[in-house]
């Protein structure tokens, strides 16, 4: 069986062949992010417009500037997908600025923040969007302290850049938390899904759907309940799709993409390619649904969770390797 979307699952993984070998000092992960962010605007990746973005950050920021940290290449790569890159990395650095003054930290997560707001609204409403971003940090923060840390610049962000009164929003967000955190074990993930069923302006309804779907996924061996993936489940859930079809095109994409070169499980674990298929599948659902506001915010969010989940992988992926090599110094 073919998944009906097969172009963009050949896109991607001609995009990984054509990066792979270049930006050497750059992580796997983050040019893979890069290979499917191309993808899912339908386009074969142009490494030299993301070699001209990426030169055009250094050249306008500090040697220690988070812009330059572990998600360069990524902001690099949504920078050239831009009409006008320099100029929309003018507003991205302006928005940085913003979100550091109401006391949010400098961070890889906040660069990507910055740059979605940039991006999604106009420069008189920067300043409401970055204060109801900080309100929903601290709403989150209020509710659950550990749980909510830098991971959640992107999410707040999103937020932010809703309509959802900040109040309700964040009430909203812990109603749903509290109904799913014993479905669901770890708890970061959970308030994660609970963040994008918010943004989905999902009714109570859509847990049981959330269950449902996830059921059929385990029956099919496919587990998209775990840390990373639990957040696209969501999004695939509040898609007008029936629950058969997802879970039919989810197995199918994973196959194929799995037989792709470069996409074996030597190559790739199994949840970063379900990441993959799943945001794949989830953003044509999004375009092809005539659901009018939900499927346009939807669509609009997809990327945004991709790169968000992408994001916590590269991280931690990060500081496992500063920690072994650490570990090897000093022995």
């Amino acid at each position: 069986m073919e998944y009906s979307g097969q172009n963009k699952l050949e896109l991607f993984a001609n995009n990984w062949q054509i990066i792979k070998k270049e930006f050497t000092w750059h992580d796997t992960e983050t040019k893979r992010l890069a290979a499917l962010l191309y993808a899912q605007e339908g386009k074969t990746i142009d490494c030299e417009a993301i070699r001209q973005c990426h030169a055009l950050i250094k050249q306008n920021t500090g040697i220690f500037s988070t812009f330059r940290g572990n998600m360069a290449l990524c902001v690099a790569t949504l920078l050239s997908l831009s009409p006008n890159p320099q100029d929309a990395f003018s507003k991205t650095l302006k928005v940085y600025d913003l979100l550091k003054s109401v006391k949010l930290r400098a961070s890889d997560f906040l660069v990507i923040a910055a740059y979605h707001i940039a991006k999604q609204t106009n420069a008189s409403d920067y300043g409401n969007v970055v204060a109801r971003t900080r309100s929903f940090y601290d709403g989150m923060k209020a509710s659950h302290f550990f749980l909510t840390g830098e991971d959640d610049y992107i999410f707040a962000a999103m937020l932010g850049l809703s309509d959802l009164d900040v109040i309700l929003g964040v009430e909203r967000i812990e109603q749903l938390h509290s109904r799913l955190k014993g479905t669901f074990w770890d708890g970061n993930s959970v308030q994660t899904l609970a963040q994008v069923l918010v943004l989905g302006d999902s009714g109570d309804s859509v847990i049981t759907r959330v269950l449902a779907l996830r059921d059929m996924l385990r029956a099919q061996k496919i587990r998209l309940d775990k840390t990373y993936t639990l957040p696209v489940l969501g999004v695939l859930a509040l898609l007008p799709v029936d629950i058969e079809t997802i879970v039919r095109d989810i197995s199918a994409a994973q196959n194929a993409l799995k037989a792709k070169k470069g996409f074996g499980s030597l190559s790739v674990s199994t949840q970063e390619l379900l990441l993959f298929a799943a945001s794949i599948i989830a953003g044509d659902y999004a375009e092809s649904a005539k659901d009018g506001i939900l499927t346009a915010t939807l669509a609009t969010s997809i990327s945004n969770i991709i790169i968000a989940q992408q994001a916590a992988v590269i991280m931690m992926v990060s500081a496992s390797t500063a920690a072994t090599s650490a570990s090897a110094s000093s022995s």
